[in-house]
């Protein structure tokens, strides 16, 4: 019999796992966790908790929840009437300088680039002005358009992607004045020049809530895009994937990347739903 014969094996990876918990928890502060562990706990609905509240809530042990809150309240971030904590304004310093400089395009910029590795295309945003999207942010793969993209070019709303959604998310009354007084531009054999056409397009895209445009800015493009909201709901911004024309049918790049563009659109709007509104 081998010495091995009889004793418990020993899973091969639990010491790797193990090391690398050690490794992280040596470059953690616990206490620092501990206390923005309890800050996250009070919310609008929860603005005041006790003790045993916040122990329950944070799921720390009693002891560690009261020196958590101990700690605010001496520090200034917390306050503290009879047997309950809350926090005081004073916690909106931290980061607020910081968050107060931040620009939409620095919002959306990670997560475009991230889109843009999952699907392997050129991914942009924009924001609509005067009839037109202007580009805000930008990670492209190859050069798919004859005319250089950069922060700030402008092409006409009503034959890209991007322009579509964003010009489908204003008013009844709006996009009546818009198609009423557009010249549209035939810059393919492809585009859509009918405002009547048009107009039908836009409320599609209002229903659906995406945009697909086939060659119509551009012979050999095509691109398909998303809406982006603020925490009010309120459409921002537009994001969009763009490819070259391939074999195959228009739609299956909207099987392909819709659901990739919609994960990024939510992970924006996630991220813009505490800071309010932002400058582009």
């Amino acid at each position: 019999m081998s010495a091995g014969d009889g004793a418990p094996r020993q899973n091969p990876g639990a010491g790797a796992d193990l090391t690398t918990e050690t490794a992280r928890a040596s470059e953690t502060i616990r206490s620092l966790e501990r206390g923005l562990t309890v800050m996250r706990i009070f919310d609008a609905e929860h603005p005041r908790l006790t003790l045993s509240e916040a122990a329950v809530r944070s799921g720390l042990p009693r002891a560690g929840a009261r020196r958590a809150l101990n700690t605010l309240v001496e520090l200034g971030y917390a306050g503290q009437a009879g047997r309950e904590f809350y926090l005081r304004p004073k916690v909106l310093e931290l980061g607020f300088e910081q968050l107060a400089d931040v620009t939409l395009a620095e919002v959306i910029a990670p997560h475009l680039q991230a889109l843009s590795e999952r699907v392997g295309e050129s991914a942009s945003a924009s924001v609509l002005d005067a009839g037109q999207i202007v580009y805000i942010a930008r990670v492209a793969t190859r050069r798919i358009m004859r005319v250089r993209i950069r922060t700030g070019t402008r092409f006409p709303a009503e034959s890209t992607s991007m322009g579509r959604v964003l010009l489908a998310s204003r008013s009844d009354d709006w996009i009546a004045g818009f198609v009423a007084s557009v010249r549209v531009e035939r810059r393919s054999a492809y585009t859509t020049t009918d405002t009547g056409q048009l107009r039908a397009i836009l409320d599609q895209t209002r229903r659906q809530g995406y945009a697909l445009v086939d060659q119509e800015l551009e012979e050999g493009l095509r691109s398909l895009a998303v809406p982006v909201r603020d925490g009010d709901g309120v459409v921002v911004a537009a994001i969009n994937v763009a490819t070259a024309v391939v074999p195959g049918r228009p739609d299956d790049l909207v099987a392909r990347v819709l659901p990739e563009l919609r994960r990024a659109a939510a992970a924006i709007e996630a991220d813009l739903r505490p800071l309010g509104h932002l400058e582009v």
